[in-house]
């Protein structure tokens, strides 16, 4: 064949080959359990799982929100239906730490008279159960199929771990995570010293002590744990070139506009409950390190311990720099992405 053709051919046939393998792949199945409320990280976390959805890397099973705010629900609903996913179950604690909020008011905003980001569930109280949830999830999911990530206080999978068996399903919580968890990504804790403290208090933990301490002590040891804790988010903030540039396909963005209400323009917001998403989902592209293994424990103060064992259930990531700008870029290429709907 004459060589310029065979050129041709490869450069037409390569990226055909490359959708092929790309789509290859099963989704994964996953649970996003969020405290979205307080810090913007939470929505920036969920619209990159929208991104990942869209790229067909993963499938958002459901929602559950692990703090209490008349508004998390609809604002959820709100996010979900932007990325064309309106129909993602959606299910709320009723007994956690109580939230305000300084951008989920936007799920009330009006123009004309119409919601500017639409959304069918106008308070959380009208939201089921989130433990229901996610007994209902797991329990018609494949074995061993479904990552969880918890990005947040750990009440409702504390919750669903001491769930008995009910109308949803004949097992325990204990025996559906242990039949239907492939693994957990979790964002909480601190293994290490932070800015020269070695006894700092992580807020997902220090804001639910009694909810981590049971995650911790009754999580099955055979479903494994992988934590994100506070050193990795700090390390590979969300740049704020990106919030001013990358969003404008549309007049008004849900997650820029989250973004400005919560942090402004000026800030480089630590993306803590990102890297818990982008670990889940490409748990294989070596965007992080991880530890040894060991068991996580928590202490009545809040402060999270790894003890080395060699068949433990935990594991924490890590990151060195040359990491470290691949995570950034990635997670903003991914936040910033355009809906497909």
């Amino acid at each position: 064949m004459h060589r310029p053709r065979l050129l041709l051919l490869m450069l037409i046939c390569v990226p055909f080959a490359f959708v092929a393998n790309a789509h290859a792949a099963k989704p994964i199945p996953v649970i996003f359990d969020t405290d979205i409320s307080g810090d913007v990280d939470d929505v920036l976390a969920l619209a990159m799982l929208h991104a990942l959805a869209d790229r067909q890397e993963c499938e958002i099973k459901a929602v559950t929100i692990s703090k209490v705010n008349p508004l998390t629900a609809p604002f959820v609903d709100a996010v979900n239906a932007f990325y064309g996913r309106g129909e993602i179950p959606i299910g709320v604690t009723r007994d956690a730490q109580k939230r305000e909020s300084k951008y989920l008011q936007l799920v009330k905003t009006k123009d004309g008279g119409e919601f500017r980001y639409p959304h069918d569930l106008l308070s959380s109280d009208d939201a089921p159960d989130a433990v229901t949830v996610l007994r209902k999830t797991l329990a018609a999911a494949e074995d061993k199929s479904v990552v969880l990530i918890q990005v947040g206080l750990a009440a409702n999978l504390a919750d669903l771990v001491e769930s008995p068996a009910d109308e949803v399903s004949p097992l325990s919580g204990e025996e559906l995570i242990r039949r239907k968890v492939k693994f957990t990504s979790i964002m909480a804790g601190a293994f290490s010293p932070v800015k020269g403290n070695a006894h700092y208090l992580e807020a997902n933990v220090y804001n639910g002590v009694g909810s981590m301490q049971r995650f911790a002590a009754k999580w099955p040891h055979d479903s494994p744990v992988i934590w994100s804790d506070f050193l990795i988010g700090l390390a590979a903030p969300y740049p704020r070139e990106s919030v001013a540039r990358d969003f404008g396909y549309v007049p008004h963005h849900i997650v820029r506009e989250a973004y400005l209400l919560h942090s402004g323009p000026n800030h480089d917001r630590p993306t803590w409950d990102l890297t818990s998403v982008l670990y889940a989902v490409r748990p294989d592209d070596h965007y992080f390190g991880l530890s040894e293994p060991g068991l996580v424990s928590v202490d009545d103060d809040g402060f999270t311990r790894f003890q080395p064992q060699a068949d433990g259930r935990d594991r924490y990531l890590t990151m060195d720099g040359k990491q470290t700008i691949r995570v950034i870029e990635t997670q903003r290429s991914l936040v910033s992405q355009p809906p497909l709907k």
